[in-house]
């Protein structure tokens, strides 16, 4: 008996001076924002003066929160690359929030120099095969025709390159281009290419900055095997109106920004449009009456500070290629796609993000040198997210959420006026869902690690005909599914790991391990990919892609940051086959050839 009162009153007392230590601490949050336009900052560091171990990095939407020590006065000190260090000095007697607005640093660069949030992050990120790429940057890259192209300058890094000589599609590690996951304002874009695959869809004076994870990628991310690219629009100026354009060889773009409210809400409205069809009737006959061939794009976007804690925003866009030959025969293809997103704090350590996004993708093919047939196929998506960041301690911050996705797809229908009878592939609808949770953890002063889990799950739905065939593509039998039902289901769990071993100052050594799923597969005509290529989901007898990625390298800053260096090295497996229920697994590839029943 004495025992137990004894431990009791040791575990009273620990709690006791747990809480007191609590209370010794204040937690420090805010928005990290541009002096001159104010839109967010993505990635800026905010530390304690004469406390290297303490500091935060702001989030995707420029908040951060900061564990502060005992009671007493200290100095915060916010700094970004290309932006002049700020300096506030705060009283840790509590909770506060404390915004900070960054000045544009004047300093002439001698070189052109593509970074991210810092000289040295080479040495300190954690995660393996993580770039990120500014348009600012990006502007000073060479390009085509001069039309500045994101994904151009994306292959210009380690380990991506070009589907084909010219194009904008990429290849990260080996994987293909449908492995790769291109979300917009956290939309899916399922096809990012005009002029077949020449120019990407993005118009540079709509983008912020795009983060590209091609080794470990956080575990709010998945879906795809090789990579995902995550583009950020710009917010606009909630200072003052501007208007900006350009004349190029090929296209012409004009760009509105400006405040809805002064320093509570902005909206941006960007256009690109080429005109090459213009010059078509310069050939001084009719051959070439009735022919188009443009590309558009459109990025609308709008913002509004609700209050201290909570902010709304809406992005849209949408771009279509036209190409058409007389009015015989042509191809119009492009992407939609819409995000509503809310920001909310719960207190100085809870941040929630919620998302609603639409995307669209489809293309048609016209055929009117016989007789008026139309080929039309599509894959939207309505997708849900939430997600929550909870600063723990000084130490450590957790994410953790969901999504939830629901796909529809028509692969292929035929319409015509004049004939009857044509083939026709059924809509399929899918179900796609995921929780996560991931904790950055520093352990000491040399190690840091990210540890997350993934658990996604797949569903294929009612209604529909879903056929068993035999290797050789004899269906041995079929059976039908009534709307909402649920014919098959998917499970896969996700471990995510990062670890940076710091070396000093200059080097340190880091090792990850991922496994990813992909649900949608994407059957190609050709290894150079067209707008024609058609997504299909996962069914009874098509599984998921599985991949595992493990990576390990070595990090170094040479001549005072001025230089990197780094050897990296990866070892990748992925299981892709198609089961037939009569027979043995025989397919190990990533494409399907010839004849397939859908199902």
């Amino acid at each position: 008996m004495a025992k137990r009162i004894l431990l009791c009153t040791l575990l009273s007392l620990s709690l006791v001076a747990q809480g007191l230590a609590q209370r010794q601490r204040a937690s420090v949050s805010g928005t990290v924002t541009d002096s001159r336009t104010g839109e967010v900052i993505t990635g800026a560091v905010v530390g304690v003066e004469g406390l290297p171990a303490t500091g935060a990095v702001s989030n995707g939407y420029g908040f951060y929160s900061l564990t502060l020590p005992a009671s007493g006065e200290c100095t915060l000190v916010c700094s970004m690359m290309g932006y002049a260090v700020q300096r506030v000095v705060v009283m840790t007697g509590g909770d506060r929030m404390v915004d900070f607005a960054l000045v544009e640093s004047a300093r002439q660069l001698e070189d052109v120099v593509i970074s991210a949030e810092g000289n040295d992050r080479n040495v300190k990120q954690v995660q393996t095969g993580v770039e990120k790429l500014e348009m600012k940057e990006a502007g000073k890259i060479p390009v085509l025709l001069g039309e500045k192209d994101i994904l151009k300058s994306m292959q210009l890094l380690p380990g991506i390159r070009a589907t084909s000589e010219g194009s904008s599609g990429l290849t990260v590690r080996g994987g293909t281009a449908d492995q790769n996951l291109i979300l917009l304002d956290e939309a899916t874009v399922y096809n990012a290419s005009h002029l077949m695959g020449f120019f990407s869809t993005f118009n540079a004076d709509a983008i912020r900055d795009a983060v590209i994870y091609k080794g470990t990628a956080p575990a709010q991310f998945g879906g795809r095997l090789s990579s995902t690219l995550d583009i950020r629009m710009n917010e606009g100026n909630n200072r003052s109106y501007g208007v900006s354009g350009g004349i190029g060889l090929i296209s012409s773009r004009l760009n509105v920004e400006g405040p809805i409210v002064r320093d509570r809400g902005s909206f941006i409205v960007s256009a690109r449009r080429t005109y090459a069809d213009i010059f078509l009737p310069l050939y001084g006959d009719d051959s070439m009456d009735g022919s188009r061939l443009y590309f558009y794009d459109l990025n609308l976007k709008a913002n509004y500070k609700l209050g201290d804690r909570d902010r709304l925003m809406l992005s849209a866009y949408m771009g279509r290629d036209v190409m058409r030959l007389r009015r015989e025969m042509g191809i119009d293809w492009g992407n939609a796609t819409a995000t509503l997103r809310w920001n909310h704090i719960f207190s100085h350590r809870l941040f929630s993000n919620t998302s609603l996004t639409v995307s669209d993708y489809s293309y048609g093919i016209m055929l009117n040198t016989w007789t008026d047939i139309n080929v039309d196929s599509r894959i939207g998506d309505w997708a849900l997210k939430e997600e929550f960041q909870y600063a723990l301690a000084d130490r450590h911050t957790l994410r953790f959420g969901l999504n939830t996705t629901l796909h529809s797809i028509t692969p292929g229908q035929i319409t015509s006026r004049s004939m009857t009878g044509l083939p026709r592939l059924e809509r399929r609808r899918s179900w796609e869902n995921a929780l996560f949770v991931s904790d950055e953890w520093r352990i000491g002063s040399r190690l840091n690690v990210i540890a997350g889990l993934r658990g996604s799950s797949f569903s294929v739905l009612g209604p529909g005909t879903f056929y068993d065939f035999l290797p050789g593509g004899e269906v041995t039998g079929e059976q039908s599914f009534d709307r909402g039902a649920v014919v098959k289901s998917y499970l896969n769990l996700e471990p995510r790991l990062s670890a940076n071993l710091s070396l000093g100052q200059t080097s340190s050594l880091k090792a990850g391990y991922a496994r990813n799923s992909q649900y949608l597969h994407l059957l190609s005509n050709s290894m150079v990919g067209s707008p024609t290529d058609v997504w299909l989901p996962s069914s009874p007898n098509v599984r998921p892609e599985l991949s595992d990625l493990v990576s390990l390298g070595w990090f170094c800053n040479l001549a005072g940051n001025r230089y990197e260096a780094s050897v990296e090295g990866y070892f990748k497996t992925m299981d892709n086959q198609i089961d037939y229920r009569d027979g043995a697994s025989i397919y190990a590839n990533e494409k399907v050839e010839g004849e397939l029943l859908y199902g």
